[in-house]
């Protein structure tokens, strides 16, 4: 379709139309709930209303009259819960079934997370005053405003905007990435890490201003300004419960596969497995993990965004939960000692959460989250670890003759169909993607390569770390030191970078935490040039743009292959890959023995009110 074609919906015959050729019939858009804000000329108003209605209800004792359009609700007798299943029964609010809801159902949901990005926050600060909300609700056990899509470059767009917004949200409730009142140090960490540390419970729901709010502890999803500002206002959402897809693993991982491999073969597993068809598309994808930690299992929920799934979900068991729990306990005392607490003591509570729901696993109360064993998916993928034996890469495939498979995400390359000899301009580690490992990773390849000889880079290495966090660790455990030695620059907080850069020399670049190339938005790769990163984005003109004469082209690989490219100026072969990782634990994955799912509960535990 061309970029400017005019689509017209027709509210009455409820089809859709180019002109006078009739496209759709989109009925099944037009729910009682739609229609609803339809009549109300918007969403506010009934949203209000709603809750306004459910909290009086809930005071008096008494049910809610039906005079909004009512939840739909579908349940199966005798068929079990899906993790995402579990999570929005008990969030729940104003549901009149008493027997356990599933996917097709049409709820409101309580909202335990909440998180707003720099480039859309100004839009979600617009929103929260044109609702007339001035506080953030109570029932949100915990709200972000992040600094990372604006880290980069601190330009006069971003000194003009940034405090602003940062103001705003402090005051409005939330812990702010910078302090208005300059307390403390701008913390630019990506929000996607952060919103991951401040979950502390695996039945939470999480609302995120981009695409990659998917965290590896309960349920999380993107949305739009819009959406955030009235899971700020009100503390919840109302949403469907989407279909599940089960994806478990099967076999060993050898020692030389990373695990960002393992998510490039699921997806290149799927697509094998259903001749082509993107089952996971639109539906949550319930991973059994297992026994590794939220931080690295994030990788994997991360890249679910790519994969084109709704969301997803880590099934982990009950004592990787609690130490991913602890680790989280720690992350959020740190920010408590950088003076980002606020006035209510929103991340004391979370610590208090977080302890509660350790409670609950190690007595046996209520175990780590699990869905049932009679529960119906859509579908059911087996990943096959014995098959991956070569690093894999995400290749935007620029120059396929089909323009409808460029840029898609779905092309999955092993590193042997490069044969050493594709050059790089440039490598990137960074992004959400890449977690503390990673970093430790780069230290210890170049330990590996200096007893080789002297390590220069033939291209630029790009190296954002996502946050300040992992940088002071890495700093107290003696691998920045390494990394200082071989970068030729390095951030500096006190002369932050006053514009983008434009020109980039064979060097390693130690840049500020934030999403740097990934975002696109200050920092781009030279045009036409060909980018291997750890990152998200593979879309054109993304982290690299076209020139007349050569399309730019961003693949997608693990930090180790990352590396290493950047070291050679190509991508390598798997032999040269694997002397340069040898000794190197790469991940420690490794996949549940059993399957994860319980037996299946008499009546899901709910949140009503």
């Amino acid at each position: 379709m061309a970029t400017g074609t005019v689509l017209t919906i027709n509210t009455k015959e409820h089809k859709l139309y180019n002109g006078d050729t009739e496209l759709a019939d989109v009925s099944s858009a037009f729910t009682p709930q739609k229609v609803e804000f339809m009549k109300a000329s918007g969403s506010y108003a009934v949203v209000f209303g709603k809750k306004l209605q459910t909290i009086a209800a809930d005071v008096l004792g008494v049910k809610p009259a039906l005079v909004y359009a009512p939840s739909k609700e579908i349940s199966i007798e005798a068929q079990g819960l899906t993790a995402v299943e579990k999570i929005f029964n008990r969030n729940a609010l104003g549901v009149a079934s008493n027997t356990p809801l599933h996917a097709g159902s049409d709820v409101r949901v309580k909202v335990n997370i909440v998180g707003s990005q720099d480039t859309t926050g100004p839009m979600t600060c617009q929103e929260l005053e044109a609702m007339a909300a001035s506080v953030i609700s109570p029932s949100v056990d915990g709200a972000y405003q992040s600094g990372c899509h604006t880290a980069s470059v601190w330009d006069s767009k971003a000194k003009a905007n940034i405090p602003k917004l940062m103001s705003f949200m402090n005051n409005f409730g939330l812990i702010t990435a910078r302090d208005p009142k300059g307390a403390y140090h701008p913390m630019t960490d990506v929000i996607h890490k952060v919103l991951n540390d401040i979950t502390v419970d695996d039945r939470a729901i999480i609302i995120g201003g981009d695409s990659h709010t998917r965290m590896s502890k309960g349920v999380a999803f993107g949305a739009d300004s819009g959406t955030v500002a009235v899971a700020l206002a009100t503390g919840e959402s109302a949403m469907p419960i989407p279909e599940s897809v089960k994806v478990t693993f099967k076999g060993d991982m050898k020692s030389h596969m990373d695990f960002r491999d393992v998510v490039h073969a699921t997806q290149a597993q799927m697509l094998k497995q259903f001749n082509g068809e993107n089952v996971f598309q639109s539906r949550i994808i319930e991973v059994q993990i297992g026994t590794l930690l939220a931080d690295q299992a994030f990788t994997f929920t991360d890249w679910t965004a790519e994969m084109k799934a709704k969301a997803s979900i880590c099934i982990s068991n009950d004592e990787t939960l609690v130490k991913s729990l602890e680790l989280a306990k720690s992350r959020i005392q740190i920010m408590i000692n950088k003076g980002m607490e606020n006035h209510v003591n929103m991340l004391q509570g979370l610590i208090g959460l977080a302890d509660k729901r350790i409670a609950e696993i190690q007595s046996g109360e209520n175990p780590a989250l699990a869905p049932d064993n009679n529960a119906k998916y859509f579908a059911e993928v087996v990943v096959d670890l014995d098959q991956i034996d070569e690093p894999m890469i995400a290749d935007p495939d620029v120059n396929n003759e089909d323009a409808s498979k460029r840029y898609t995400h779905d092309t999955i390359r092993p590193v042997s169909y490069y044969g050493g000899n594709k050059t790089i301009d440039l490598g990137f580690v960074g992004s959400c993607m890449v977690h503390k490992g990673d970093m430790q990773i780069i230290a210890q390849m170049l330990r590996n390569l200096e007893t080789q000889g002297e390590i220069n880079f033939k291209v630029p290495l790009v190296i954002a770390p996502p946050t300040y966090n992992i940088v002071d660790e890495l700093k107290a455990e003696g691998d920045w030191e390494l990394l200082q030695k071989y970068a030729g620059f390095e951030f500096d907080d006190a002369d932050p970078k006053g514009a983008a850069r434009t020109q980039y020399q064979n060097i390693m670049y130690l840049e500020r935490p934030g999403c740097n190339l990934c975002m696109g938005n200050q920092e781009k790769a030279a045009k036409g040039d060909t980018v291997l990163a750890t990152s998200t984005r593979l879309f054109q003109g993304r982290v690299v743009e076209d020139t007349s004469e050569k399309k730019g082209e961003s693949l997608l690989a693990s930090t180790p292959m990352v590396v290493l490219s950047s070291i050679l100026g190509r991508i390598p072969t798997i032999e040269e890959y694997k002397v340069a990782v040898q000794g190197i634990n790469l991940t420690d994955f490794v996949p549940p023995s059993a399957d994860l799912s319980v037996e299946p509960q008499a009546v899901p535990v709910r949140v009503i009110g």
